[in-house]
């Protein structure tokens, strides 16, 4: 496929344009939204920063002040269709749980995720993040977007200030991503999947001295003995 014809921008009212990456039917319920966007200089190579972004579980170590209870919605969490479900610390709102997937995956220079939330998930969530080499680092861009299908929906983000706290959050969280990245700043802990690790994935292998000892259970002799 040509790079033309991949991802094209779906039209949105009033003129404006929505970001690529969403599923079918989705620009069919895809009215006006109002992005928050932010965008912050990274004194690292664009593919390092790539890198680091395309592992969707390294999300947390820099965006979890106002989004709490990561969950991994797949183990892979690199790539391709690795999503999150997080909790958005929002006032007024009872339903504040969202999850998010990676749709496409350009190396080096661009992210696009889709994802749902809210009350009965009528929260249309869409983002799009965007690297470019500025010739002595990277120049990050991070765009965020919601659509909501009632009129309750949008009512309680604008009494909520909901998008005024987003953009702050999204600012702070970009300023831990480039002191992540440039200073080795820690971070919050990486999102794990829900139930922890399994194997082949996990670390977890029988100690050499148990393993020799171990035997099959004798199911006959078990059930004679009680």
């Amino acid at each position: 496929m040509a790079r033309g014809d991949r991802g094209a921008r779906v039209p949105a009212r009033d003129g404006a344009a929505a970001p690529r990456g969403l599923p079918d039917g989705a620009a069919a319920t895809l009215g006006h939204v109002d992005p928050v966007t932010s965008s912050v200089s990274i004194s690292r190579p664009r593919e390092e920063v790539f890198a680091y972004l395309s592992d969707i579980a390294n999300h947390r170590r820099f965006l979890d002040g106002r989004l709490t209870s990561w969950h991994l919605t797949r183990e892979d969490s690199i790539g391709l269709g690795a999503g999150v479900r997080v909790k958005a610390k929002l006032p007024f709102n009872r339903f504040s749980y969202f999850d998010v997937t990676f749709t496409e995956v350009e190396p080096p220079y661009r992210i696009a995720m889709v994802g749902r939330g809210g009350k009965y998930d009528r929260t249309l969530v869409l983002g799009e993040i965007t690297i470019r080499d500025d010739g002595h680092g990277s120049t990050l861009t991070w765009t965020i977007e919601t659509e909501t299908s009632m009129p309750s929906d949008g009512i309680m983000e604008t009494v909520g200030l909901q998008k005024p706290m987003a953009k702050r959050a999204l600012k702070r969280g970009l300023e831990r991503l480039r002191a992540i990245l440039e200073d080795g700043a820690e971070g919050s802990a990486p999102v794990s999947i829900a139930g922890g690790a399994r194997k082949p994935a996990s670390g977890f292998r029988l100690p050499q001295d148990l393993a020799d000892s171990a035997h099959p259970v004798d199911g006959s002799r078990a059930h004679a003995s009680s």
